[in-house]
């Protein structure tokens, strides 16, 4: 039985396989699309806002990031947050400012952000 079915396969991968000839295609040159340059904050990477908490250390900012989520048992919706770790090249952010910050290539051991904008300056309380 075995030997049959390998006869039988053999048999069928030793016939050339016939093939109609290729047309020669006579198409107008595709023109090409153009590369529109993108600008440093379009790039890829993923964008987060939120709240400046810390800006102790020279060229870094501490960003506390907010996320909502479902509670996976319970389904109410619990407000989550991480502290992440933003360059920002001229010491522009100040404590209390929301900025938005997008993901970068690692450029410390804890910072893989950059600073794109600020948002919304922190309040200035009024002296009495």
């Amino acid at each position: 039985m075995k030997t049959e079915s390998r006869k039988k396969t053999a048999s069928k991968k030793s016939k050339p396989a016939a093939r109609a000839p290729k047309k020669a295609s006579v198409a107008a040159p595709v023109e090409q699309p153009k590369v529109i340059p993108q600008s440093a904050t379009a790039q890829k990477g993923r964008m987060r806002t939120g709240q400046v908490v810390s800006v102790k250390m020279e060229k870094t900012i501490a960003v506390k990031v907010e996320q909502r989520v479902a509670h996976p048992l319970y389904r109410k919706i619990v407000r989550r947050h991480k502290k992440l770790y933003a360059h920002d090249e001229g010491s522009v952010a100040k404590p209390g400012d929301w900025v938005r910050i997008q993901e970068s290539r690692p450029l410390s051991r804890l910072k893989c952000w950059r600073l794109v904008e600020i948002v919304r300056p922190a309040r200035q309380e009024e002296a009495v």
